[in-house]
């Protein structure tokens, strides 16, 4: 057995509706995520009961971001038994299809990487795959609202779920320092994993299709900015779309534009990817813009957008990784314009 895949298997079990905003509310998935919040807060003594738990109109709900903190909201698998943390990845795989799991729980060991690539810095941030936290808003019910969210550095996951049916999943924050793993780290994905590979590859792809015209409308920035517009905002940056619209592209382009976005709603699970997508089918594809900034190619700081009527995508490679290796750290993130945190329930 390969290594890493040793390592995910130990790491599983010792980290062990439409007027709502969304077009195709999602009842299975919702069903699933009660019934596991539930055992999750049921194997919790009564101390970590109450760390877990948080009204559901409490402002921390909103208070998200991906940079690495020493305290979140909720509690960590620091402090979970192996039990709890088993109900807790049990959680994460009713909202996750098996590939975004794995995502995950790569993004997780990218942290032992980090550490050995940084354990010369003095004072710098802690890094460990076991500083996630997760965090119930609310009682999860059939009926009456609630929420959860899974945070720690480079994931955020927030969903809110309203009578039995998810009916947020945003904003949903994915990254991964080193982007693509060139040496390997104890504890660590195998050298040459690249865990956002398609969320970053389709975009090159679909860019090298542009023709001079497309491309010189597509590229909206000569340099990519050092990160992502609003991070950790409550709400998504409220900005037109900007580049080249899929009214004017090809159907060989359009087409790559949704095997793009299939890259991200691909992490959820089967119901919940496919509510996503059915959510920009209903509002047309040819609003849909593409924008990049940056280089043209890998190991050079690049980014993009893509914005519709109801959603905002954004990626930025730019930062180094800790050997130095150019624009091999991702940010990216995925935002509902009219739904995140749930605010159309309000």
């Amino acid at each position: 057995m390969p290594r890493f895949a040793v390592f995910a298997f130990a790491l599983l079990w010792s980290f062990a509706p439409p007027a709502f905003g969304r077009d195709t509310p999602v009842a299975t998935a919702g069903a699933a995520m009660g019934e596991a919040a539930a055992q999750w807060l049921t194997a919790l003594d009564d101390d970590q009961r109450a760390a877990a738990t948080l009204p559901f109109d409490d402002r921390r709900r909103l208070d998200w971001h991906n940079i690495p903190k020493p305290r979140r909201k909720g509690v960590p698998l620091s402090d979970m038994t192996q039990e709890q943390r088993h109900h807790c990845h049990e959680l994460l795989r009713t909202a996750l299809s098996e590939r975004g799991y794995r995502q995950a729980v790569d993004i997780l060991a990218l942290e032992n990487n980090l550490r050995e690539g940084e354990k010369h810095l003095v004072g710098g941030h802690i890094r460990d795959p076991l500083l996630y936290y997760l965090t119930i808003f609310g009682e999860p019910a059939d009926t009456g609202t609630w929420g959860w969210s899974f945070e720690g550095h480079h994931l955020s996951l927030n969903f809110v779920i309203h009578d039995g049916h998810v009916v947020s999943d945003s904003p949903s924050f994915w990254g991964a320092n080193p982007a693509t793993v060139h040496e390997y780290v104890d504890g660590g994905p195998e050298v040459g994993v690249r865990t956002l590979a398609d969320e970053e590859q389709r975009a090159f792809e679909l860019l090298a299709s542009l023709d001079d015209g497309q491309r010189r409308r597509a590229r909206i920035a000569d340099v990519a900015p050092n990160d992502y517009r609003g991070p950790g905002a409550p709400e998504p940056p409220d900005a037109p779309p900007a580049g080249l619209p899929a009214a004017d592209m090809t159907e060989d382009q359009r087409q790559l534009l949704r095997e793009l976005l299939v890259a991200y709603a691909g992490h959820l699970a089967r119901e919940l990817s496919e509510a996503r997508l059915a959510e920009i089918d209903a509002h047309g594809w040819d609003s849909v813009h593409f924008a990049w900034l940056g280089a043209e190619r890998p190991g050079v700081g690049h980014g993009y957008r893509v914005q519709g009527p109801t959603f905002l995508l954004e990626l930025v490679n730019v930062q180094s990784d800790p050997a130095g290796n150019p624009a091999n750290h991702i940010h990216s993130v995925w935002r509902s314009l009219q739904n995140d945190f749930g605010a159309a329930l309000q």
